[in-house]
């Protein structure tokens, strides 16, 4: 019983920390490009960007099949390459991950670059500092409590993921089986003891997650 409790909740952490990693890698960089940045189009790129926040889980796991599928191009290209799908398996669940808990890292991001004071990365240029080391050294750490908080979200978001996980990763025990899914098929099953366990558990990481990002907003 032992086992089987741990192992979803090991995948579901696992499965987190790695997305939340891409999607705050991924996030702060289009969080400042976009923060700057004014283009014809912009509040269309946006909207795109935001998007897997508003879609069902199930319309994100539907557009994932589509686009890494055996049939499709990139399915195609990622088989040829590592001579598997990319469906079914530990980085379908990642990935399904990182798209859905995306906008939420974008959007604190963004939010974050956007309260910096133009005058303040003027005068590092002034003084010499080119691009990379004005967004290294001055842009991420006047704006590092919205990006702690937007990854730390983040993180929490992909912890919980459920629908397009399970259509696009499947419920594989010990592979695929996160916590989420693992929940659903407890109580189909009717072992409402194992389903409170991870309930319970779920809850508390999550309940731990959210109070660290408030304090640190705050």
């Amino acid at each position: 019983m032992t086992t089987d409790f741990w192992s979803p909740v090991r995948l579901s952490i696992e499965i987190a920390i790695v997305s939340g990693i891409l999607v705050i890698i991924l996030g702060i960089i289009a969080g400042r490009f976009m923060a700057r940045a004014k283009f014809r189009g912009k509040v269309l790129v946006e909207t795109l960007f935001l998007l897997p926040l508003v879609l069902p889980p199930t319309v994100v796991g539907f557009f994932l099949i589509v686009l890494f599928g055996k049939n499709s191009p990139f399915g195609q290209l990622i088989e040829w390459l590592f001579n598997q799908s990319i469906m079914f398996t530990w980085w379908a669940a990642v990935l399904a991950s990182a798209i859905v808990a995306f906008p939420l890292m974008y959007q604190s991001s963004k939010t974050g670059f956007e309260a910096i004071d133009i005058d303040i990365e003027g005068a590092a240029r002034v003084d010499g500092a080119n691009e990379f080391k004005l967004f290294l050294f001055v842009s991420i750490p006047l704006a590092l409590k919205s990006l702690v908080a937007g990854g730390i979200l983040s993180v929490a978001r992909a912890l919980g993921e459920f629908g397009a996980t399970l259509m696009f990763a499947g419920n594989i025990p010990g592979k695929t089986q996160t916590t989420p899914t693992a929940i659903y098929m407890a109580i189909d099953t009717g072992n409402m003891q194992m389903a409170w366990l991870w309930v319970v558990s779920i809850v508390g990481i999550s309940f731990i997650m959210l109070i660290v990002s408030q304090l640190v907003k705050s």
